[in-house]
């Protein structure tokens, strides 16, 4: 006789109760930017709207993370996701506060502070180099930040990162 195995499902954003839940999500908002520190092209930007508009209506605590660039372990002042933090002011109608750091007791507390239905864009991933070698304790700080990881990183899904991998394990 075959045997069928039920498979597991893969959950999606809309599987979860939001309401109140500070919820991480792993952005790919690694876009290019001219001399001036503007977008070039907005395409990643746009196509995380779905998921944070529906976070919003779901009144969930949104926090955004990605990486910009290689700043090299450092912070880049040319590499900082102001731009971003406008980009997604501009195209949600709504204020988004940006962490001077993605970890770090500033962070924690304006993470653990939100509001229902607030955006807080963490600063990029990449100046510290334990988000590209997968940190564990890295990982366990920046999950401590939220009570549920979405990946909307999909261009970024191979790399083996803390912010990709760490935080799901």
């Amino acid at each position: 006789p075959v045997k069928f195995l039920r498979a597991k499902m893969i959950k999606t954003v809309r599987d979860f109760e939001l309401k109140n839940k500070r919820v991480l999500v792993r952005c790919d908002f690694n876009v290019p930017l001219s001399d001036k520190g503007e977008i070039l092209d907005d395409f990643r930007v746009k196509e995380t709207l779905p998921t944070i508009k529906h976070l919003l209506k779901e009144r969930a605590k949104v926090i955004l993370m990605s990486h910009l660039g290689r700043p090299q372990d450092r912070v880049a002042e040319e590499l900082r996701l102001t731009p971003i933090q406008s980009k997604l002011a501009e195209y949600l109608g709504v204020s988004i506060i940006k962490t001077p750091d993605c970890i770090g007791s500033k962070t924690e507390k304006l993470a653990f502070e939100m509001r229902p239905g607030e955006i807080l864009l963490l600063e990029n991933l990449r100046i510290h180099a334990e988000e590209e070698n997968n940190d564990e304790d890295f990982a366990k700080e920046l999950a401590r930040l939220g009570e549920i990881y979405i990946n909307e990183a999909f261009g970024a899904s191979h790399r083996a990162h803390a912010s990709i991998v760490g935080i799901p394990k």
